[in-house]
C-alpha cells in the first residue's frame, strides 16, 4: 500500500514539475529563446573586458537555470545593457581621518525586452532596470589583491537579481 502512495506522489510530482517550476521561475510556455547582447562599459576604470565577463555571466546563468534555448537572430526575450559605475568608496571612518572600510560598488543598467511573434517590441512586458551591488572590504587590503574575488561575488548577486527580475514571478 505505501507503494501505490508512493508511485501516485512521484507521478504527482512529475506531472506538477511541467506546471509550475520548484525553483520559483515563470517563463511563458510560448517564450523559447534567448539572446544576451554585449554589455557596453561607460564605467570610469574598471578592469578590462569587465563588461564581457557579465554578458558570459548572464548568458551562462540563463542556459543553466532555464529551458530557454540561445538564439542571436530572432529570439523571443533579449538581455542588454551596459556597466554603469564601477567605484571604491570609503565607507567606515575610524579616529585620525582614515577608514576602516572600503567598497566596491558595480552598477548595471539592463534592458529586458519582449517580442511579439511578428518580431516587434512587446512594451508592457520588457523593462528597464539599474541593478547594483557591492563588496565591502578592509581598507589596509590593497583593491587588486581581492579585485577578482570582490567582482565574482558581486557578479553573483547581480545575476541573480536579474534573473528573479526577468523570471521570478514573486
Amino acid at each position: 500500500m505505501k507503494g501505490v502512495f508512493l508511485w501516485i506522489g512521484l507521478l504527482s510530482c512529475f506531472f506538477f514539475q511541467h506546471c509550475y517550476s520548484f525553483r520559483g521561475i515563470s517563463i511563458d510556455p510560448e517564450t523559447k529563446t534567448y539572446y544576451v547582447g554585449q554589455f557596453k562599459n561607460n564605467a570610469f576604470s574598471s578592469p578590462a573586458a569587465l563588461e564581457v565577463t557579465i554578458q558570459e555571466a548572464l548568458n551562462k546563468k540563463i542556459r543553466t537555470e532555464t529551458r530557454l534555448i540561445f538564439n542571436d537572430t530572432q529570439p523571443d526575450i533579449s538581455f542588454e545593457g551596459s556597466l554603469v559605475d564601477y567605484l571604491v568608496t570609503s565607507e567606515a571612518p575610524k579616529a585620525g581621518e582614515s577608514t576602516a572600510i572600503n567598497r566596491l560598488t558595480i552598477r548595471l543598467a539592463v534592458d529586458y525586452i519582449v517580442f511579439n511573434k511578428d518580431g516587434s517590441v512587446n512594451e508592457d512586458k520588457g523593462w528597464k532596470s539599474n541593478f547594483s551591488y557591492f563588496y565591502d572590504f578592509d581598507s589596509n587590503i590593497d583593491l587588486s589583491s581581492i579585485e577578482d574575488e570582490a567582482i565574482d561575488a558581486i557578479i553573483t548577486q547581480l545575476m541573480e537579481d536579474i534573473f528573479n527580475k526577468a523570471f521570478a514571478d514573486w
